[in-house]
């Protein structure tokens, strides 16, 4: 893995972050520090991390409710990390290879939610409640 170019370590994790945070009502990707960070109206719902500093991660990097921080890290350390700088408020890391599309989709929904403004929630809910009941919806 030494040897291996930063960009090609990761890329199913990258393209995973990518698919979910994209689904996302309004969402936009452009690389900050470097890696691919994903935006709800120019505020931050999801950040790629690839062997950040070579802390030996390859992750997202998500806020989270105020305690689920702990919660989660406590509960299965080895796929749940306080992330630099963003840690200290709460933000939450998580080890790709230690989580499925699921669990891993839900997480980011929820940073996804907690971040969006309440008129880009509403709309994104209603989207969601339809699509449902519409087999020809585009996904």
């Amino acid at each position: 893995m030494a040897n291996t170019p930063k960009s090609d370590i990761g890329g199913e994790h990258r393209r995973r972050v990518r698919r979910i945070c994209t689904a996302m009502p309004e969402a936009t990707e452009k690389l900050s520090h470097g890696e691919p960070t994903f935006f709800v109206r120019k505020k931050v719902f999801a950040m790629f991390a690839n062997n950040h500093h070579n802390d030996g991660h390859i992750a997202v990097w998500i806020p989270a409710p105020p305690g689920l921080q702990a919660m989660l890290i406590h509960e299965s350390p080895e796929t749940f990390f306080k992330p630099p700088y963003v840690g200290v408020r709460g933000w939450v890391g998580i080890q790709l290879d230690g989580i499925g599309d699921e669990e891993l989709a839900s997480h980011i929904r929820e940073a996804w939610r907690l971040i969006a403004p309440k008129t880009v929630k509403t709309a994104g809910e209603a989207t969601a409640a339809f699509r449902p009941h519409c087999p020809t919806a585009r996904r």
